[in-house]
């Protein structure tokens, strides 16, 4: 159903809402080839990192919008389908500059630069009456900070291991906080904010734990430590939503709770119809992730059984659940 309150829908941050922003960049974290998009219509490899949908995709075709969110950078973009949203997000991405620089993909000072951009040409079309209207009406969707965690928290760049984890939160936090206000000052005014998921249960995380020197080592579990930071970052998350809300006259705040909904997914999988909740789709489902996902590799018949397409990203499938929650937070809290 249409939401007149909800004109357009903006997107920044990883490839959790990435389109196909880096289709066009020299990076590996590109998933505009098979077998990604292998159930997106037409079968097209846009460029998202799932076989199909991502959340926002279902979230503008729920709010009655359009069919899917495009990439920004997709050249076919009028100006009127700008008017209606787009999104700046990048695969590989993170708050931590360092993040992006490392992976080769737009900063979210990028981010808002071609946003700032975006607006640009919806003035020169339509009017800066308009265009401050939209924005004003828009919702502003956030989602990044998993990379941020994997690489620079418990990879092996050579920034990982310096810090705890609660003081890189605090960073990340700090570099949210100062991005949500570059939107504010540019007259967005309502945010939806995804948390971390339980980035212990990727399969990717889990099998770098099952090979950590630990009581549970060369076992397929979730890595609880990781599940824990998560948790200490969303609660985190969830004060500064509250605080910059009290604070930013006219600001709506929403907290996207995404730990939860995947942690149900991944303890009551038939809920959702899922049969495999600890491996990916695409070849072995331990490693694999957008170079390593490539033409040839075998893949499971059903993604729509599996909650990960690669070792890392949800499927369509997981993303549709995502997004139910997603609408039902817009409508308690927005309208």
């Amino acid at each position: 159903m249409a939401s007149p309150s909800i004109p357009a829908v903006f997107a920044f941050g990883d490839s959790t809402v990435d389109p196909g922003n880096n289709n066009g960049l020299t990076t590996i974290f590109r998933g505009n080839h098979a077998p990604y998009g292998r159930d997106f219509p037409g079968s097209i490899p846009s460029g998202r990192f799932s076989n199909g949908k991502l959340s926002t995709d279902y979230l503008v075709s729920i709010l009655g919008i359009k069919d899917y969110l495009p990439a920004y950078l997709d050249a076919s973009v009028s100006d009127a389908g700008l008017a209606t949203g787009v999104s700046f997000g990048s695969g590989g991405s993170g708050l931590d500059e360092a993040t992006a620089t490392v992976n080769g993909v737009l900063s979210m000072e990028s981010q808002l630069n071609n946003f700032d951009e975006a607006i640009r040409r919806i003035e020169m079309s339509f009017g800066k009456n308009r265009s401050e209207e939209l924005v004003k009406n828009a919702l502003f969707v956030i989602s990044v900070g998993t990379n941020d965690v994997v690489f620079n928290l418990y990879g092996f760049t050579p920034f990982a291991f310096q810090r705890s984890a609660s003081a890189y939160h605090d960073l990340l936090i700090q570099r949210l906080a100062s991005f949500i206000q570059s939107l504010y000052d540019r007259g967005a005014r309502k945010f939806g904010v995804a948390g971390l998921p339980p980035v212990g249960c990727l399969p990717l995380q889990m099998s770098i734990g099952s090979f950590m020197p630990s009581s549970h080592m060369l076992q397929r579990l979730c890595v609880d430590q990781q599940n824990i930071d998560s948790q200490a970052y969303n609660f985190k998350l969830q004060n500064l939503l509250s605080t910059l809300q009290n604070s930013l006259p006219h600001s709506k705040m929403v907290y996207f709770g995404i730990y939860d909904t995947m942690m149900d997914m991944i303890t009551n999988p038939f809920k959702y119809g899922f049969q495999e909740t600890l491996e990916g789709c695409c070849g072995t489902g331990l490693f694999e992730i957008g170079p390593l996902c490539v033409v040839g590799m075998p893949t499971c018949l059903d993604a729509s059984k599996y909650i990960f397409w690669d070792s890392m990203h949800p499927t369509q499938a997981a993303y549709l659940a995502i997004s139910n929650q997603y609408q039902q937070l817009l409508d308690q809290y927005l309208n």
